[in-house]
């Protein structure tokens, strides 16, 4: 099984993977952002633009993702990634299923003022410069709330614990207990930002 964990750029989707990856035994998270950043890599920085526009970047998540689907039988792969461009979504996610693969999709929502107190709390550090993702909040809220990007978890009021609860009841899995309490729960969470800082 495949879970695609989409929402809005600051809607909890790389803490949600990673609680789920923790309580789920066998699971592993593939994360596409990788994909798309090494192609930035290749192009001097004038000439980046959105990495899911580009074929390249479809193709790989989709090849990636249906070798790691083929070799990995311990547990699912997780997938925390937005894509709000309904041709792009039938690109990789569409593609997926029409292979054969269980791919199960939750998109995580909130209300703006949510999204963009989450993102503040990311970028307070000042290793991040949150403002293409802030630009960015309206339009993914709204492509995100139609129905081909169901199912939904609204996430406001929500710790990451009940979260990744939700995503796995929707995808019909049970969670290990998660086992610690709230100091190490933020610890934790602290330690999983200042992993997934991208400087560039």
């Amino acid at each position: 099984m495949l879970i695609w964990i989409n929402g809005p750029f600051g809607g909890g989707k790389t803490h949600t993977a990673c609680e789920l990856r923790r309580r789920l035994p066998g699971s592993v998270v593939s994360d596409p952002e990788q994909l798309g950043m090494g192609l930035h890599r290749m192009l001097p920085p004038h000439a980046r633009d959105d990495f899911q526009e580009y074929a390249a970047w479809r193709h790989g998540v989709r090849e990636m993702l249906d070798v790691a689907l083929r070799r990995h039988r311990h547990g699912p792969v997780i997938v925390p990634m937005t894509v709000v461009d309904p041709v792009c979504f039938a690109d990789t996610v569409g593609r997926l299923r029409a292979d054969g693969h269980d791919v199960r999709h939750v998109a995580l929502l909130a209300e703006r003022e949510t999204v963009h107190r989450r993102l503040h709390g990311r970028g307070l550090a000042g290793l991040r410069d949150e403002g293409w993702a802030r630009e960015r909040v309206d339009r993914c809220l709204e492509a995100l709330a139609r129905p081909e990007f169901a199912e939904h978890v609204v996430t406001d009021g929500l710790s990451v614990r009940e979260v990744a609860e939700a995503v796995a009841e929707s995808a019909g899995l049970g969670l290990a207990p998660s086992g610690d309490g709230r100091v190490r729960r933020r610890l934790r969470r602290a330690r999983v930002t200042l992993r997934h800082v991208r400087l560039g």
